[in-house]
């Protein structure tokens, strides 16, 4: 859900008439009744919400049955990536809707919008690999703290971004072998202090080749904003790795940094490529759906606020931030990355 009831308490109580479907709360533990009590309109009807509604708060990208819903001059705020999805990217730029991306929307270098999931899915990405890797789900049946007298499993995290410090933090906490790739020597440095048992290697190619042959999980956290994730992993590569490990392939919304990696679902979330478990779940904050909206309200909030009480160019007066969330709008690509990634031409947002 994208809202806390609170939230749209907020809202109506600054005089917005803010529309919520039915049952779209219930998945976090939010019934109808409480968006009643907080001054929200009820809907069943899921085309309503988009034919009444001039700025629709989603948590992930338009499904391909809303594409024909949204329109010029409405803003979409939601998870767009974009960089990753080339129909997505069409239809947008076909309807004209003004889409503003969470995960673009960049302060002091930092994706405030982007880091409470990154953070979820780094912290799950342990609790899933260490799952996979029991011998009855397909893995190696390795533990990853091991016990006295036999030694713990062995976990590589690539990127020391927000989720993959994260990543690190849990592994750590349960005993792992914990080593962390980066190529940014300053983070390093942050992370070497924080992490404290946590290992730091300059992220290479030949370094990560030489880690994979003892590698039990895997975690792909690289990030490059608004852009496909880089294929870091080759299929080769993941034949050095030992029968039964396995990757859990956080970038996955960007396209995912493995070659192998391909999207799943939380219903069927593994598959196996060259003896090595693939977990490429889109969306891994989902699964701890009430966490994820309370995290997710806490810094959208602010941004909602001001989109409804000033529209779009007086907010982005207001809040300069928003500018780098603008994907596209009336009918153009406005961010370079997904421009980039999908070789179409773009201009800066008209307002900025």
């Amino acid at each position: 859900m994208a809202l806390l009831p609170s939230a749209v308490y907020q809202l109506a109580k600054r005089g917005h008439r803010v529309i919520v479907e039915r049952s779209a709360g219930v998945g976090a533990g939010y019934p109808d009744a409480d968006y009643e009590q907080a001054g929200a309109q009820m809907t069943q009807d899921h085309a309503a919400v988009f034919h009444k509604a001039d700025l629709i708060v989603k948590v992930k990208e338009p499904q391909e049955s809303e594409f024909g819903l949204l329109r010029a001059g409405q803003i979409l705020f939601t998870y767009l990536h974009l960089a990753a999805d080339r129909g997505l990217t069409d239809a947008l730029l076909k309807c004209g809707v003004t889409g503003i991306a969470y995960e673009t929307i960049e302060v002091n270098h930092r994706l405030p919008l982007l880091e409470p999931m990154s953070e979820i899915a780094g912290r799950m990405a342990i609790l899933v690999g260490g799952y996979c890797l029991a011998k009855h789900n397909g893995g190696s049946g390795v533990l990853l703290g091991g016990v006295p007298g036999v030694l713990p499993g062995r976990v590589v995290v690539l990127g020391g971004g927000a989720s993959g410090i994260n990543a690190a933090r849990m592994a750590t906490g349960l005993g792992a072998d914990v080593t962390v790739l980066e190529v940014d020597l300053e983070r390093m440095r942050f992370l070497d202090i924080t992490l404290h048992t946590a290992h730091t290697l300059f992220s290479s190619e030949a370094h990560l080749i030489d880690l994979l042959p003892t590698v039990d999980l895997l975690i792909g956290a690289v990030l490059l904003p608004g852009a496909k994730a880089p294929k870091l992993i080759r299929r080769e590569m993941l034949r050095h790795m030992r029968p039964g490990s396995v990757l859990v392939d956080i970038a996955i919304d960007q396209g995912g940094c493995a070659e192998t990696s391909r999207p799943t679902t939380h219903d069927h979330p593994t598959y196996v490529e060259e003896g090595v478990m693939h977990y490429c779940v889109t969306n891994m904050p989902g699964a701890y759906a009430r966490t994820a909206t309370q995290a997710l309200t806490n810094v959208t909030y602010r941004y909602i606020e001001t989109l409804a009480d000033l529209g779009l160019q007086e907010a982005c007066r207001v809040q300069p931030a928003l500018l780098g969330g603008i994907n596209v709008i009336n009918g153009k690509l406005t961010h370079k990355a997904v421009a980039d990634a999908h070789g179409l031409k773009w201009e800066p947002p008209p307002m900025a």
